[in-house]
């Protein structure tokens, strides 16, 4: 931890120094003051409700954008930026993040994430002891972090799988009703910004979870529990992860499958949440995906379509494209603490080098099934699961991104997975996700046109974070 902390420092000190020298340029691109609008003048926006906007100025003071026009049109700035040849898109989120899962990423996080044009994250599952210290510390007026939200810890069931023995404590057991209306109440009281559901609930827990936090105002994410499926669960909560057990509901004999694995719930005897979990997954995923059947899984996702999917694709599909075999994996490393490095430098020892004999049926799955998914008007929403899965942050949501348009979406849809949908899921829509009057001056600058390819939300010139210039 305290080499993250090293690191992260010198991190700071660049973007500071930075900052400074930007500031004392004669073109200037950093306020003196917070009375001081800078304009960035000549460039073409792009988002994901306007579209394409050629020859645009956007002016921003603080933390606002005050103005967006024609740049024949528009009025004097205190500072200018020349957008000449250049495309101004929203700032991006990553909706499905980790910080505190691994102490030796805490710390690099939030500079990494900025430095990849990530200016908003949703922490989707901390204990309250870990991750309220990092959340006020990202918060703080002046910090070099991205805009946070969390869920708080995840709202397990009676087992828990993420219970600090096989797997890192993120989780809480919410054995009964009692138990999970108090931590609904709980996490608001402490803060939370709305509330992760995760898979051994059971029915009753889940709809109390529902209703206490549709009663307290909480945005719900969720995994699909075990106990239940997709369609049924779906409908009630604002966005599903890792396209969970979907696969189940979509098959031919999904009946048969689903008494199978509530049966072996109540059969359970009590022991590893994740030897449960992962017992389930392993014996019927595979098998679901084999019977899947066309109009069973149109009726599932027609019942999906006012719930965001977050099917980090990155992650599912890991082994169609590995990170380790990507030209810029290298580079891309040097971010993270040695540690790490030296961790993530080759393929980890269980993985199979021969495509041929790799094991990528669920992998093929989740790609075609989020094709699907948008074909069917269920939203999409852009998120890693970082550091999960050899996931460096910032990087990965680039590598989410290109998995989208590989599964359907167009360049201009994957932008909307990764600004407006996040919005929209925290009721943001009106503050963030577009370059618009009145919105937050979260804006990536970059060299070339994301729709023309959109790996080229890579090619990253310029970050604005809160109304300050990060290069």
């Amino acid at each position: 931890m305290t080499e993250a902390l090293i690191q992260t420092g010198n991190k700071i000190f660049i973007l500071l120094l930075f900052m400074f020298l930007v500031s004392c340029s004669p073109k200037g691109s950093q306020p003196d003051d917070l009375n001081s609008t800078i304009a960035i003048e000549h460039v073409t926006i792009i988002d994901a409700k306007h579209g394409l906007q050629e020859d645009m100025t956007v002016i921003f003071e603080a933390d606002e954008i005050r103005h967006v026009s024609p740049s024949l049109s528009a009025p004097a700035a205190s500072k200018t930026i020349d957008g000449t040849g250049k495309f101004l898109i929203p700032g991006l989120w990553d909706m499905h993040v980790h910080l505190t899962y691994d102490d030796r990423f805490t710390g690099v996080m939030p500079a990494t994430f900025l430095s990849y044009g990530i200016t908003s994250v949703r922490d989707t599952g901390g204990l309250l002891s870990k991750i309220i210290p990092v959340v006020e510390e990202m918060r703080k007026p002046g910090a070099i972090a991205p805009r946070v939200y969390f869920s708080g810890p995840l709202l397990d069931g009676e087992h828990v799988v993420y219970d600090g023995n096989s797997r890192p404590e993120i989780g809480v057991r919410n054995e009964d009703v009692a138990r999970a209306r108090q931590n609904v109440k709980a996490l608001k009281a402490r803060g939370a910004d709305f509330i992760k559901i995760y898979e051994l609930v059971s029915p009753a827990v889940f709809a109390t979870l529902v209703e206490e936090a549709n009663s307290l105002n909480m945005p719900i994410a969720s995994h699909v529990p075990l106990s239940m499926t997709a369609s049924t669960a779906g409908p009630h909560v604002g966005s599903m992860e890792h396209l969970r057990n979907v696969e189940l509901d979509c098959a031919n004999n999904h009946a048969e499958l689903h008494r199978a694995r509530v049966q072996a719930l109540l059969d359970y005897v009590p022991g590893s949440g994740h030897e449960l979990r992962s017992s389930l997954h392993n014996s019927q995923r595979i098998p679901a995906v084999e019977a899947f059947n066309e109009e069973r899984c149109a009726a599932v996702l027609s019942a999906l379509k006012s719930t965001t999917q977050v099917p980090t694709l990155r992650l599912n599909a890991m082994a169609l494209i590995p990170p380790f075999e990507r030209n810029d994996w290298q580079a891309a490393l040097q971010d993270m603490v040695p540690e790490v490095q030296s961790e993530w430098l080759t393929p980890p020892s269980w993985f199979e080098p021969d495509m041929a004999k790799r094991e990528v049926r669920f992998q093929k799955y989740s790609i075609e099934m989020v094709g699907r998914m948008h074909k069917a008007g269920v939203p999409i929403g852009a998120g890693t699961d970082t550091p999960i899965g050899m996931a460096i942050p910032g990087y990965s949501l680039h590598n989410e991104l290109a998995f989208l348009v590989r599964a359907g979406l167009t360049p201009l849809e994957a932008l909307k997975s990764a600004t407006i949908r996040p919005a929209e899921f925290l009721n943001l829509e009106n503050q963030m996700g577009t370059i618009e009057v009145g919105k937050v001056a979260d804006l990536v600058l970059l060299s070339a046109n994301p729709l023309e390819d959109i790996g080229n939300t890579r090619k990253i010139e310029l970050v604005i974070s809160k109304g300050n210039l990060i290069n």
